[in-house]
């Protein structure tokens, strides 16, 4: 794999900590030349990966954008470059857990921007070049909350991840004539960052046992999907989002 992706550019967003720092480490170990990291509010997180990513020999740019909101995803638009042939749209987060009475509209915005718009405005900034090249592979980060309504106080947040289920499959199929391949994958429950922000001991107690492995999962195991995704390993998939759970939701 690791002269598949010599010399190719990437763009990771969320890549601060968590799935897109160790999806932006898993694409410089395997020879990635360029890749361009999206924060926001982690700045060490970003030094970090960045500097993690140089001492690999790969030209870094983080870009720090409040994706949330979309003054923050036009300014972030303004400073990327968009030419590059992998886009990982890893972006995302619950913003905080809420119930139905708790949910205002401002709320539902944020997280609706942060989760779907975002994602579909940097795809739609990056497809021109891709289509130009009739080259290119855009991963989405959907989640299991996409499958099961998600736990409570995150229905937004689950309903967000579904539609980047489905815009996952409309964009591969208006995409796939030109060459560009789209794809996503989506997270059960996750041994990291957000679970240790918006989840109690108790509740990832329970979520542990709802696998079939009797473990959560590792931002490794994520960036390693997405990594098959960007290979030619995975060249006749399109349009698929693969669970990756340790068997808590199966299809």
């Amino acid at each position: 794999m690791e002269q598949e992706l010599k010399g190719k550019t990437a763009l990771v967003t969320g890549a601060s900590r968590g799935i897109g720092a160790a999806t932006a480490m898993a694409l410089g170990h395997q020879g990635v030349s360029r890749i361009t990291i999206q924060y926001n509010s982690n700045r060490e997180g970003a030094v970090e990966t960045a500097g993690a990513l140089r001492a690999l020999g790969v030209e870094v740019s983080a870009i720090q954008a409040d994706l949330g909101h979309i003054d923050g995803i036009r300014g972030f638009l303004q400073q990327i470059d968009p030419n590059v042939d992998i886009l990982v749209n890893n972006a995302g987060h619950l913003v905080k857990r809420a119930r139905m009475a708790e949910v205002t509209s401002e709320l539902f915005d944020e997280v609706m921007t942060l989760n779907v718009k975002s994602a579909y405005l940097i795809t739609q900034a990056v497809a021109p070049a891709m289509i130009e090249k009739k080259s290119g592979t855009v991963i989405f980060v959907s989640s299991i909350a996409a499958r099961n309504g998600g736990g409570l106080g995150a229905t937004i947040y689950a309903a967000a991840k579904g539609a980047v289920l489905t815009m996952t499959k409309g964009i591969a199929r208006e995409l796939a004539p030109h060459g560009v391949r789209v794809n996503g994958v989506s997270p059960g429950t996750v041994d990291n960052y957000f679970h240790q922000k918006y989840s109690t001991a108790p509740m990832m107690e329970m979520m542990r046992g709802q696998t079939l492995t009797g473990r959560l999962g590792t931002n490794e195991e994520i960036a390693d999907t997405i990594l098959f995704l960007c290979s030619e390993s995975s060249r006749y998939i399109y349009g698929q989002t693969i669970e990756i759970n340790g068997g808590m939701y199966m299809v």
